[in-house]
């Protein structure tokens, strides 16, 4: 199977889980729910937690039930010094520059902070866009909706030319669903159910070496 476009998730997918960086954003979403909302210390984790299970994101669950603004969540959260947790990275920018197909970030963040993200990473001008939260009308990933915005965002008329690398088992088996060849990262899921397992980003062309023959 040739591929065309690359679709690539962002937090935890084109940087490693364990620099630190979730974990400070996880922080400022509980001091957000804590100082902006009113939400008891001791109940946040769990509230956190079945809002993100729920509807995706805790800010789809902070929407539906404190009509929170999401510009405001989003400045808020994202608040964060990237350079305390994030490189330039050559190694991923020889990567990711060597693909013959057309990259897209795919991400149920929003478009400033995938663009700080990839700034910081130095890897900002290798994608020919960010399908973010807002381009998707917050419709995230796993919803069906997600899936279609980004292939038409991407001007892709073919899902089965797709492949999308997500660090989220649920996000690829919404993509599976309709056609995408998927990749997951890291070890957040069950490999077997998912085309492709890389332990980490930078294993892609030692596990999926045909990618580089699509030119």
């Amino acid at each position: 199977m040739s591929f065309s476009t690359l679709f690539f998730d962002l937090d935890a997918t084109l940087y490693s889980s364990t620099n630190g960086l979730w974990d400070a954003i996880r922080s400022r979403i509980y001091k957000f729910m804590e100082e902006k909302i009113g939400i008891p210390k001791e109940e946040i984790p769990e509230t956190r937690d079945r809002y993100w299970t729920t509807y995706g994101t805790t800010l789809e669950g902070l929407r539906i039930h404190h009509q929170v603004n999401p510009d405001d969540y989003l400045s808020f959260v994202h608040d964060l010094p990237l350079a305390q947790f994030l490189d330039k990275d050559p190694t991923l920018r020889r990567q990711l520059s060597s693909l013959p197909q057309d990259l897209w970030v795919f991400t149920n963040s929003d478009h400033n902070h995938a663009e700080r993200v990839l700034e910081a990473l130095g890897i900002e001008d290798l994608f020919s866009g960010i399908v973010d939260l807002l381009a998707m009308d917050f419709n995230i990933k796993p919803n069906p909706k997600a899936y279609q915005i980004a292939l038409t965002m991407a001007g892709e008329t073919d899902s089965a030319k797709c492949v999308l690398f997500d660090d989220l088992l649920q996000n690829l088996l919404g993509a599976k669903d309709i056609g995408f060849t998927t990749a997951l990262v890291g070890k957040n899921g069950v490999p077997d159910q998912v085309d492709f397992h890389l332990p980490t980003i930078y294993d892609m062309q030692k596990i999926m070496p045909h990618l580089w023959q699509d030119a």
